[in-house]
């Protein structure tokens, strides 16, 4: 097996394919709609087309990749209801996880999460390390509240959404409307105010399906 392959292990290799196709479909390499072309791909990364076909229905499962009867595997376009659908149960689930956390949360776990929220606001300026900040501050909320299948659900849903949230955050003024609803929603937290913090995080996400759309 070639250099390029020595370089999956000790990952099972179809994991580690489906974490590279799940980059280049994030970074728009691989386009809304494109076809996948399997010869290429396992071509390029120097492996064989069963390890590829494994990934890519992992891909399936989580909605990123289309497969259609006779004619291969597409990147999803999501249309403008699927994100809309999207947004609205993440905002649900998420508004659900942060009166959880404001209500029951230690101090420590907040503090934490106010850590998080000013490495935030340091990286106003660093669309990619803003998003990855983003991304993990609603993630560490989630581990917070403590329901592993609203957890596994979010997740599966935020890939999806990801097919479009780096476009909404490269948005003129999105970073900086994205960090004043954090601001809000750390306040609610540290007032132990659940319903206020519910409804801070629906917000958020009204302002991100409206930049996203």
């Amino acid at each position: 097996m070639s250099a390029v392959t020595a370089t999956l292990a000790p990952r099972a290799l179809y994991e580690e394919v489906a974490e590279r196709l799940r980059q280049r479909i994030y970074a728009r390499q691989l386009a809304p709609g494109e076809w996948i072309d399997e010869l290429k791909i396992a071509d390029e990364l120097g492996i064989s087309r069963t390890p590829l076909r494994e990934a890519l229905k992992v891909l399936a499962s989580e909605g990123l990749i289309t497969m259609k009867l006779r004619r291969g595997a597409y990147v999803t376009e999501a249309s403008p209801k699927d994100l809309a659908d999207v947004y609205h149960l993440l905002s649900l689930l998420e508004a659900d996880a942060a009166r959880a956390v404001a209500r029951h949360a230690s101090d420590a776990a907040l503090a934490e999460l106010g850590a998080l929220h000013q490495e935030l606001e340091a990286a106003i300026d660093d669309t990619a390390r803003f998003f990855a900040l983003n991304e993990a501050f609603h993630l560490r909320l989630l581990e917070l509240a403590d329901n592993r299948w609203r957890l596994q659900v979010v997740q599966d849903l935020r890939k999806v959404m990801k097919l479009h949230r780096q476009h909404s955050l490269q948005k003129s003024g999105r970073p900086r409307q994205a960090l004043l609803e954090h601001r809000t929603l750390m306040a609610a937290l540290a007032a132990r105010d659940g319903e206020r913090a519910a409804r801070c995080m629906r917000q958020h996400f009204e302002g991100g399906l409206e930049a996203a759309s």
